[in-house]
């Protein structure tokens, strides 16, 4: 049996008062791409941190590759490429120049730096870049040379927070057909972070926090097709909520109400809507059906939308008060 690249038992972290992982479990298969999807202030940030060494749950644990996050960060982090969200690249330097430096910071130098600096450019094909400065790149090939820092160390698991964060929707389909390479060239565990639903539909599978917890976990044609069929919204004159308990008496179906509209999923949609038409003709002043996406899944398990929850705090210092 194959070990999971990451492992996660029962973890807790709080800040102060807030708690930002609430018991949190999870397993991630040796060689997918994986993504943590899940609002603004859901937990994600703070279980990339802690995946990173750079903090420390409170309760429970975590590994990566059968190493101890806390008790074996060494070697954690001998195992791991990390791309943050907020940029770490020197844009007065050329790409070349920017994979100079971070190579001699692992102690690598000379000829074994320079060719896995050529390794590592045609992985995410940046051949043609190595000496433009960074700030003239784009977006989407800043982000192509963030990973190339990190493959310099040639790491097990790759670990990225909101990669495709002010990337245009051309760019972010680049990056991951980059990922998709990595993946499929070097075998690489690939974890990524993201509020964005096509980011994430992209992935082998995925997991939706929510409050800390992990409120759904497939692969994404799993997560959508568990909820039986499409999505119908109605808008109504007044009542909305009166109106999603006539919905689940009526009919016996459960109705959410979100952003003033009764929300459902039904199975055969447009005869459902038919007859909620013609049972309460003077109360509907809208309705619209559409196949079921992962924000749909994530408002059938939480019975919210997906928006901003309480933003995590920022951690500048890897060092924990005491």
């Amino acid at each position: 049996m194959i070990t999971p690249a990451i492992i996660v038992r029962h973890c807790v972290k709080n800040y102060g008062e807030r708690r930002a992982l609430d018991g949190l479990n999870l397993e991630i298969k040796q060689g997918e791409i994986f993504c943590i999807l899940g609002p603004n202030g859901g937990g994600k940030s703070t279980l990339f941190r802690i995946l990173s060494t750079f903090i420390q749950p409170d309760e429970g644990s975590a590994e990566i590759l059968g190493y101890d996050v806390v008790t074996s960060a060494a070697e954690v982090r001998a195992r791991i490429g990390v791309v943050f969200q907020s940029p770490s690249l020197d844009p007065k330097l050329t790409v070349r120049e920017n994979l100079l430096c971070s190579g001699a910071l692992y102690g690598l130098q000379g000829k074994e730096l320079e060719d896995r600096i050529q390794a590592t450019i045609g992985t995410v094909q940046l051949s043609e870049r190595l000496n433009d400065f960074v700030g003239d790149l784009s977006g989407g090939l800043q982000r192509r040379t963030e990973i190339a820092k990190c493959l310099l160390t040639s790491p097990e698991v790759l670990i990225l927070d909101e990669p495709s964060t002010g990337l245009d929707p051309a760019a972010r389909l680049d990056l991951w057909a980059a990922l998709e390479q990595l993946r499929q060239e070097k075998k690489v565990t690939i974890l990524c972070t993201t509020h964005i639903m096509d980011e994430a539909a992209r992935a082998d599978r995925v997991g939706i926090l929510s409050a800390g917890k992990l409120v759904a976990l497939g692969t994404p044609e799993e997560l959508i097709s568990a909820l039986h069929g499409d999505v119908l919204r109605l808008s109504l004159r007044s009542g909305v909520d009166a109106f999603a308990q006539k919905i689940n008496d009526h009919f016996g179906i459960s109705a959410h109400v979100i952003e003033g509209e009764v929300r459902l999923e039904h199975p055969d949609a447009y005869a459902l809507a038919a007859r909620i038409a013609a049972d309460f003709p003077n109360e509907i002043t809208g309705l619209h059906i559409a196949r079921p996406t992962l924000e749909d899944v994530f408002i059938a398990r939480t019975g919210t939308l997906f928006a901003e929850q309480e933003v995590e705090p920022r951690v500048l210092h890897k060092k924990e008060k005491s």
